[in-house]
């Protein structure tokens, strides 16, 4: 029989329960009136004594802050996107239902933060890779550190769908507008090489901040990718015009990276350019330029650009675009490869 001891003080009456059961310790739970604190009394004992019981005093104590700070501690370290995730893990802290424990979050509270985000205009794919994150913090938790009686309110949801799959090509003299804008903003000398050897290359914006001269071997023409998107190693061929980029750097006796630059600088870089070259097409030019020019574009636009490209050359096939690439599917290959139709039209004439 549970055993229930009345507590006073000079703000309120509190009722502390406690369940003694061989095998399972000592348990105890607070409750603010007695009909509350004799029900769960009955309940735990019956769990118990059905071999069904469920410690949830760990869920019930652990508040989100906490669970996410541990998450941040043994689990984030290990991943490749690391600082991202980070980040993410800050920004749920920021949330009101941060503070609250774990067991008391519902499907309801995340349904709110969803519908809350996209009142602030935030991407449905940002708003998605959110609630994953959080997904993953719940089943850890629940697998891993001692709440096996939580429910993930994740999947209780509606999840936003992931962003549409963009399909951005360069337009006509934007490359050359882009470059120029880069000439006249930017300072660091190596985002004009960035540029031209991601068209000729087809590598994400990682692989090539992150690629090393003592992994390219300009004798045969090919760049080692030990650290990729799909954590596999890449062997990517080197276009003569790629090489040309390449043999223009200058090169560290100690070796080292062979473009000298961070991500955020080069994001902001690659940003200002897009304005500037935009501005420098309407001094030039002397008229408005198209619809969209330098407009919406991103860095990892020059990725889709340099895959499509590839395909309109007509001298590879798909199985050898992907080996370039990295895709590791052919519908994700695909999902880049959106050829121009006026080209397509050529060649059917």
């Amino acid at each position: 029989m549970a055993t229930i001891r009345k507590r006073e003080n000079e703000n309120f009456v509190s009722y502390e329960v406690q369940v003694r059961k061989k095998g399972h310790g000592v348990l105890t739970k607070t409750f603010r009136n007695r009909q509350d604190a004799e029900k769960w009394g009955r309940i735990t004992e019956a769990e118990m004594d059905r071999g069904v019981f469920v410690n949830r005093s760990e869920a019930e104590n652990t508040t989100l802050a906490e669970t996410l700070d541990m998450y941040l501690k043994e689990v984030t370290p290990t991943k490749k996107g690391a600082d991202r995730e980070a980040s993410r893990i800050q920004r749920w802290k920021t949330q009101p239902i941060a503070k609250r424990a774990m067991a008391s979050i519902r499907g309801k509270d995340i349904a709110s933060f969803r519908d809350s985000e996209r009142k602030r205009g935030l991407a449905e794919n940002t708003i998605r890779l959110d609630i994953a994150l959080l997904s993953v913090v719940f089943e850890t938790a629940r697998k891993e550190w001692g709440m096996e009686s939580l429910t993930n309110p994740c999947k209780a949801i509606k999840l936003p769908s992931g962003s549409k799959q963009r399909e951005r090509r360069l337009l006509v003299d934007e490359e050359q507008y882009l470059i120029k804008g880069i000439k006249e903003c930017c300072r660091n000398h190596f985002v004009i090489p960035i540029v031209k050897f991601a068209l000729e290359t087809a590598m994400r914006q990682s692989e090539i901040l992150n690629l090393e001269w003592r992994h390219i071997d300009l004798k045969k023409s090919v760049a080692l990718l030990e650290d990729t998107k799909n954590g596999e190693r890449r062997r990517v061929p080197l276009s003569p015009k790629a090489l040309e980029v390449l043999e223009a750097l200058p090169r560290d006796i100690n070796s080292g990276n062979v473009f000298k630059m961070t991500q955020d600088g080069l994001i902001r870089a690659f940003r200002r350019a897009c304005v500037q070259g935009r501005g420098l097409y309407l001094t030039e030019i002397q008229k408005e330029p198209p619809a969209g020019f330098l407009e919406d574009l991103r860095f990892h636009d020059l990725r889709h650009e340099s895959t499509s490209r590839f395909f309109e050359t007509g001298k590879l096939d798909i199985m050898e675009i992907a080996s370039i690439t990295g895709h590791k599917t052919l519908q994700m290959l695909k999902r880049y490869t959106h050829l121009k139709a006026e080209d397509l039209a050529k060649k059917l004439a």
